[in-house]
């Protein structure tokens, strides 16, 4: 499957994973992960953009970048190609040292950009490596505590929205860290919540994919799939559940399982367990469909009434 583009406009939050090739460590001595940090430092130099949090695990990064007129690829690619170089020189190997792209999610940050800060910050608790995120020297957290001077790195936004005063502002930040160091995975940290490039609510991503002149697709429910077919066939939801093989009832939750097999974020695991129907048999019914497709002008015009219906 192709991979969908990354959005980009000037001023956009990403928070960013870079992580090593096959789960392999990135880091071997201190003086690595100072390399890495004078390289993040080089490249906001470079392309103008923000750091506003960074943590340096063993075998990953976490970044939350805020980009300017320069989009993340370079940005990204400029301190991945670098540091692979440096460290292939220094442990005289070969070869990729990241695992393919690194992965960006674009954030509201009017929404998420204080817990997201605090999830980075506290990912050493979350990996056993430390039990307080002050222990843990290789992140941006203790200059946010004004216990070390990284001048690259923003701070203001986040503080302010704590205490206008700098020294009352770490107070409160501090605070706000230690309420969260019970926290455990957050799903949409990684994942996000629209096509697994975006977390925000509805209107930021229209609004953010209209800055980037990208198509906003709204994502379809299970539920919606289910009365949109109940309509096109003429039957109920609970028809879907009847036993035996009545053609229009098995051909209903054929066309349901092809739905929700084209749709990324729906399982057939769910559709499954709403009508009560073997998970391999919806897969095997989906297959069918899509070889009938071929051929039945029929099946296609239903199709596309039900596309219609769902848009």
């Amino acid at each position: 499957m192709a991979r969908k583009p990354r959005i980009h406009f000037p001023g956009a939050f990403y928070h960013v994973m870079l992580r090593g090739n096959g789960g392999q460590n990135i880091f071997g001595s201190d003086a690595d992960r100072i390399r890495f940090i004078l390289l993040l430092q080089e490249g906001v130099e470079r392309y103008k953009h923000r750091i506003h949090a960074f943590c340096l695990m063993n075998n990953h990064v976490h970044l939350l970048i805020q980009v300017g007129e320069a989009s993340l690829s370079p940005i990204m690619q400029n301190v991945s190609f670098r540091f692979t170089r440096y460290f292939n020189t220094q442990q005289k190997r070969v070869g990729h040292l990241f695992q393919g792209r690194y992965k960006a999610l674009l954030i509201d940050n009017d929404r998420y950009i204080l817990e997201l800060v605090r999830y980075i910050h506290c990912n050493p608790i979350r990996s056993g490596l430390v039990k307080n995120p002050d222990e843990y020297p290789w992140s941006s957290h203790p200059a946010y505590l004004g216990k070390a001077a990284i001048s690259w790195l923003t701070r203001d936004l986040v503080l302010s929205q704590f205490a206008k005063s700098q020294a009352r502002a770490s107070s409160l930040y501090a605070e706000f860290v230690q309420q969260g160091i019970a926290e455990t995975h957050r799903h949409e940290f990684h994942q996000g919540s629209h096509d697994e490039r975006i977390l925000g609510a509805d209107n930021f991503t229209e609004r953010a994919l209209a800055l980037a002149n990208q198509k906003y697709k709204v994502q379809t429910t299970l539920s919606q799939i289910i009365d949109a077919l109940c309509l096109e066939y003429g039957i109920t939801a609970s028809n879907l559940s009847e036993p035996g093989k009545k053609r229009v009832y098995a051909e209903a939750r054929a066309v349901a399982a092809f739905f929700v097999q084209e749709e990324k974020h729906l399982s057939l695991t769910d559709l499954a367990k709403c009508i009560d129907r073997d998970i391999s048999a919806l897969s095997r019914a989906a297959g069918r469909i899509r070889e009938r497709l071929r051929d039945s002008s029929e099946l296609n015009e239903r199709v596309s009434s039900l596309k219609k219906r769902l848009t």
